[in-house]
C-alpha cells in the first residue's frame, strides 16, 4: 500500500529540470504589431507636420514667332512638290493587282501594279513561232540555192563543150539568182521577227507597271478589275492612273507677291515660313527662283521657296505663310531661334544679372538662372535657361524656396512678343 502512494506522489510531483518553452511566433506577432503602429504614427506626424501646397499661377513657355521688324514682306502660299507624278500605262488594259496603298513608299523602279497580260503573252508566242518558221524558211532556201549553184556550174561545162544550148544556161543563171533573192530575203523577214519579238515583248512588259521615282503614294485611283488607259476613254469608266507617287525632297511652297512689292523679292533670299498647322512652328527657308512672269487678271508675281531641312511634318497641299526677312538682318544658326523662350516679365525674379524663374516640376518649384536676350514691352526673350514646353511660375502669394509643393492654377500660354 506504502508503496502505492508513493507512486502516485511522484506522479504528481513538478519536474523542475525540464525547461518551459515560450510561444515565439506569438512574440514575433507582438513585435510586428508594434512596429506597424510606430510606422503608422510616423507617417501620420509628417503628413501633419509637412507645410501645405501653396497656390501658385504658372504658365508654359511656347517658341516666340518672328518679329514683325524682321520682315520686310509677308505673304501666304501653299506648300507644292516639284516631283509629283500620277503613275499610268502606256497600254489599255484590266487592272489584275494593285501592290500599293496611300501612305506606301516606294522606290524608283518599284513594282506598284499588274495588268492582265493573257493576250500579250499569246501575242508572244506567236511571234516567238512566226521567228522559228522564218528561220526555218532560211535553211531551205540556202539548200536550194546552193543545189542551183551546182546546176548552174554543170550548165556551163556543157555549153562550153556544146553539149548544152545557151537558153539553158541563162535559165539555170536566172534559178540561181532567184534562189539568192529568196535567200536574203528570208533574213530579211528573220530580222522583222525579232524586231517584232522585241515589240511584243515590250508590250508584256508594259503590263508591269513601276514607280518613276522614289517618293510615297499619295492617292490610289484604281482597283483590280477595272480598266486603265493612258488617255481618257469609255465615258469616264475607265482609269487614267493606278497611284499618284511624291517626292517628298521635292517638297517647297509657292507663293503669289503682289508685283508692287515684288522689288523686296531677291534669289537666295532668307524667309520663315510657319505652317497653318503648327502655328507656332518657325520654318528656315530660302528664295530659290522668281518666276519671270506676272499673272495679268491677278497682278502677281509667283517665288518659289525652299525648305532648309526636310521634316516629316511638313506636307503637300499645306497652307503656310511667309515671312521675306531683310537682308541687314543676322540669320540664327539652325534651331537656335526657333527655341528661344519668351516669358512675360512679371515671372521673372531677381535683378540685374542675376535673374531666374521658378520652375515648375512634378508639383515641386526650382530655381533657374536665366540669360535674358531682350526686353520688348511686358515680354522678354530668354537666351539661355528655360526653353519652350516649360513651365514657370507666374504669380505666387508668399516667397517660394527650391522643393517647395505648389498646387497650379494654369495661365495663358506664353510665345507671342
Amino acid at each position: 500500500m506504502t508503496s502505492d502512494n508513493s507512486e502516485l506522489l511522484d506522479q504528481l510531483r513538478i519536474n523542475r529540470e525540464t525547461p518551459i518553452e515560450p510561444d515565439r511566433r506569438g512574440v514575433t506577432r507582438l513585435w510586428a504589431s508594434a512596429a506597424l503602429l510606430v510606422l503608422l504614427g510616423l507617417a501620420a506626424w509628417w503628413v501633419l507636420r509637412a507645410p501645405a501646397a501653396i497656390a501658385v499661377t504658372t504658365l508654359t513657355i511656347s517658341a516666340p514667332r518672328l518679329r514683325p521688324a524682321d520682315s520686310v514682306l509677308d505673304a501666304s502660299g501653299y506648300v507644292t512638290a516639284r516631283r509629283r507624278a500620277t503613275v499610268s500605262s502606256k497600254i489599255t488594259g484590266k487592272v489584275k493587282q494593285v501592290l500599293v496603298e496611300e501612305g506606301m513608299s516606294v522606290k524608283a523602279g518599284q513594282v506598284v501594279a499588274f495588268l492582265d497580260d493573257t493576250s500579250e503573252r499569246m501575242r508572244l508566242k506567236l511571234g516567238e513561232a512566226q521567228l522559228q518558221a522564218a528561220r526555218s524558211k532560211i535553211a531551205d532556201f540556202t539548200v536550194q540555192f546552193d543545189e542551183s549553184q551546182l546546176v548552174l556550174e554543170r550548165t556551163r561545162q556543157l555549153t562550153a563543150r556544146k553539149l548544152a544550148s545557151q537558153s539553158e544556161l541563162d535559165s539555170a543563171q536566172a534559178a540561181t539568182d532567184s534562189l539568192k533573192s529568196r535567200v536574203q530575203a528570208a533574213r530579211s523577214d528573220v530580222v522583222v521577227s525579232e524586231r517584232n519579238l522585241d515589240v511584243l515583248k515590250d508590250q508584256l512588259d508594259q503590263t508591269i507597271i513601276r514607280a518613276p521615282f522614289a517618293g510615297v503614294v499619295v492617292a490610289k485611283n484604281a482597283q483590280p478589275g477595272e480598266m486603265i488607259s493612258p488617255t481618257s476613254a469609255g465615258g469616264g469608266f475607265t482609269r487614267t492612273g493606278i497611284c499618284t507617287v511624291v517626292d517628298m525632297d521635292s517638297l517647297e511652297v509657292d507663293v503669289d507677291v503682289n508685283e508692287a512689292y515684288i522689288h523686296r523679292v531677291t534669289p537666295g533670299q532668307r524667309v520663315t515660313a510657319v505652317l497653318d498647322a503648327y502655328p507656332d512652328w518657325n520654318i528656315e527657308a530660302q528664295v530659290l527662283a522668281i518666276v519671270p512672269t506676272a499673272d495679268r487678271q491677278r497682278a502677281t508675281v509667283k517665288v518659289r521657296i525652299g525648305f532648309a531641312r526636310r521634316d516629316p511634318r511638313i506636307l503637300p497641299d499645306m497652307g503656310v505663310k511667309v515671312s521675306f526677312l531683310g537682308n541687314d538682318k543676322p540669320l540664327a544658326e539652325p534651331g537656335e531661334r526657333s527655341e528661344l523662350a519668351v516669358v512675360p516679365l512679371a515671372a521673372l525674379r531677381g535683378s540685374g544679372d542675376e535673374r531666374f524663374v521658378w520652375l515648375v516640376q512634378d508639383g515641386r518649384v526650382q530655381r533657374k538662372a536665366v540669360l535674358i536676350e531682350s526686353v520688348e514691352g511686358a515680354q522678354a526673350r530668354i537666351a539661355s535657361g528655360v526653353g519652350p514646353g516649360q513651365t514657370v511660375v507666374l504669380e505666387s502669394p508668399s516667397e517660394l524656396h527650391d522643393g517647395v509643393r505648389v498646387q497650379v492654377h494654369k495661365a495663358s500660354e506664353a510665345g507671342e512678343p
